[in-house]
């Protein structure tokens, strides 16, 4: 295998100026050097990553196949000392067909970063498996085939065990191994870059591991860089990053099962009919007592994890330093199955960490089973006995193993619920909760208009943190104030989802942005780089990636407008909107929709830019692609 060695001092700013290409399938590992006008144009993480994949992933690649891109890539601040933790993969995704990326927090982006490199880019697929070792400027490909099968914690703590404890490992689990379409990437001992599948690219391609060392602590730390951290960080909005703190994201779960945020029941029941014990998961009372320590990502100003003492309940063996479940992992294990038990919601976060699942599409796809055994759909014949019950900790974890195990009537699930839909047939679709392959999460767009546009038509389906509504950085209208008013919510959803490429592409965190004040970001981009971006040009490089993106999934064959939302979701049936906050509440889809694709310039029966649009964003080649 050939090893790529860098050459030359690190320069002190924001980027490295360097990314590893690994060719799998030669065992080949170079060094590419971008010109600076890429980071300009698109910044880090998933903007990078868009160009790259169109670039290098031919039109029609199958998604599990040798030719498709599996790219790792930290954001701008990334590993700055400005507010950057976060880091995302990229790749076309088996689970939708199209354009594909996962966010992740942990320690992985950083210590990328501080080795000196802005991404790594997979192709091809190695003949047995293995992991990448990138240490001293040096990368290098080292047999895995003796951890394969292990969960993704364990072999992270045997990795660090043979590279030492300061190696960040990026890894897959069990379900990656198994080409599941619901595994992501697991760093940091359960932090995951979750969804689109990104977990069965990497299984696919017979790569493990990506192990990472460097002795480097910060990059771009300046004088000046660290008067403005600290100047910034006396401006944070105290009661929010106290909550995020003491609380994480797990604190909003009780409240939220109750007013209608929360779906309950696989979206077809009702918080306070059907879940009214929701105070059991409480994060504060109930959460919190079980936790020994907060937990930041790397460097995080706020530190919204928290890590377990060792479970005391034989029946939820969770171990010692088991992350806190997030409020993703409480409302898909507990308001949607009624679960209301916290050592069983801490160990089904654990199990799914250790198989590498997807917490909300793992989540999702339980409840589905459920509603299939009640519906007589799938029987105890099907399920070796097991009974599917609402309120039935054990049977959610049991099918949750089940499912990392590719066993039974597990395996018909492990690939998430329209494929589960596929397989069982008769009228099972009715309760497979997706959009466009993608397992819904735990916000109800009834309550937050903007979500139904964001799940229906962001190139990554069923995907919540695609929009944020900052209302500080003062380049968008604001929304209506009545989530029951669907008018005039275009040009405020367009320029909050460009908003959000531009935090996610800069490494940044939702929650310290939603703390922060980002108006200063083109303060931070340009005090790491030397730019001078002003928030015009920061605004149009995240409308660039937005195009860029739905670009991608429109050439591979993807229409967003023609993905059919299940009618629990919009509330044109009742079955969740019959009681409670949400009662009687019914989107105007049409409206939302062709509201905000007339925004961004998009055509309205199929989604694809227009070419006028693509060339004012200096991206001709993609318009003559489409056009």
């Amino acid at each position: 295998m050939t090893t790529a060695a860098s050459s030359g001092t690190l320069a002190e700013k924001g980027y490295n100026g360097k990314m590893l290409n690994v060719n799998l399938t030669t065992g080949e590992v170079t060094v590419e050097r971008p010109d600076d006008a890429l980071y300009r144009q698109y910044l880090g993480g998933y903007g990078i990553g868009a160009r790259m994949l169109w670039d290098r992933v031919p039109k029609g690649a199958d998604a599990l196949g040798p030719e498709n891109m599996l790219g790792m890539f930290p954001g701008l601040l990334t590993g700055t000392p400005l507010f950057g933790q976060r880091w995302q993969v990229v790749c076309k995704s088996p689970l939708t067909g199209g354009w594909g990326d996962a966010n992740c927090g942990g320690d992985f982006g950083g210590v990328l970063k501080l080795a000196g490199w802005d991404g790594i880019m997979f192709f091809g697929k190695a003949e047995r498996p293995v992991y990448l070792l990138i240490e001293e400027g040096n990368a290098e490909l080292r047999d895995a085939s003796d951890l394969w099968g292990t969960g993704a914690i364990e072999n992270e703590t045997a990795l660090k065990a043979r590279h030492g404890k300061k190696a960040s490992v990026a890894n897959i689990g069990q379900a990656g191994e198994t080409l599941s379409l619901i595994s992501g990437v697991c760093n940091d001992h359960g932090r995951l870059a979750a969804r689109s599948g990104v977990g069965a690219v990497m299984g696919s391609k017979n790569l493990k591991a990506v192990v990472c060392l460097t002795d480097r602590k910060v990059i771009a730390q300046t004088p000046e860089t660290i008067k403005m951290l600290r100047s910034n960080l006396d401006e944070f909005v105290k009661p929010l990053k106290d909550f995020f703190h003491t609380f994480g994201t797990t604190g909003i779960t009780a409240r939220s099962a109750l007013n209608g945020d929360s779906p309950v029941k696989n979206w077809g029941g009702v918080g306070v009919v059907d879940f009214p014990e929701a105070a059991k998961i409480d994060g504060g009372t109930q959460i919190n007592p079980k936790m020994e320590k907060s937990y930041g990502c790397w460097r995080c100003p706020m530190a919204c994890g928290a890590e377990s003492v060792e479970s005391t309940n034989p029946e939820y063996p969770y171990p010692h330093h088991t992350h806190r479940p997030e409020y993703e992992a409480m409302g898909a294990f507990g308001t949607m199955n009624l679960m209301s038990n916290p050592d069983a919601l801490i160990y089904a976060n654990h199990l799914c960490n250790e198989y590498g699942f997807d917490v909300i599409s793992a989540g999702v796809a339980i409840s589905m089973a459920i509603e299939c055994y009640e519906a007589g759909i799938i029987t105890k014949e099907d399920t070796d006995g097991l009974e599917l019950n609402w309120r039935s900790e054990s049977a959610v974890l049991a099918m949750l193993k089940l499912m990392g195990a590719r066993r039974g009537i597990g395996d018909t699930f492990a690939d998430g619920v329209k494929v589960a839909a596929e397989r069982l047939g008769r009228g099972s679709d009715k309760y497979a909760m997706h959009i466009g392959g993608q397992e819904l999460p735990m916000h109800d767009p009834k309550l937050q208009p903007e979500f139904h546009t964001t799940y229906k038509l962001d190139p990554t389906p069923g995907r919540h943190t695609q929009y944020e509504g900052n209302r500080r950085i003062g380049k968008f209208p604001p929304a209506p104030k009545d989530f029951k008013d669907y008018a005039n919510r275009g040009e405020h959803h367009k320029g909050a989802s460009e908003y959000m490429h531009v935090v996610n592409s800069g490494g940044m965190c939702q929650f310290v942005m939603s703390a922060a004040n980002t108006a200063n970001i083109p303060n931070w981009f340009n005090a790491v780089t030397g730019w001078d971006m002003d928030l015009d040009e920061i605004m149009q490089v995240g409308e660039r990636i937005a195009n860029l993106r739905m670009a991608y999934e429109v050439r591979e064959g993807g229409n967003p407008r023609q993905r059919p939302v299940p009618t629990r979701v919009s509330g044109e049936t009742t079955e969740g909107t019959s009681a409670g906050p949400l009662a009687g509440v019914r989107l105007d889809t049409e409206l939302l929709e062709t509201d905000f694709l007339k925004a961004c310039d998009w055509d309205v029966a199929t989604c694809a830019p227009s070419a006028a649009k693509l060339q004012s964003l200096g991206l001709p080649e993609v318009a003559a692609a489409l056009h």
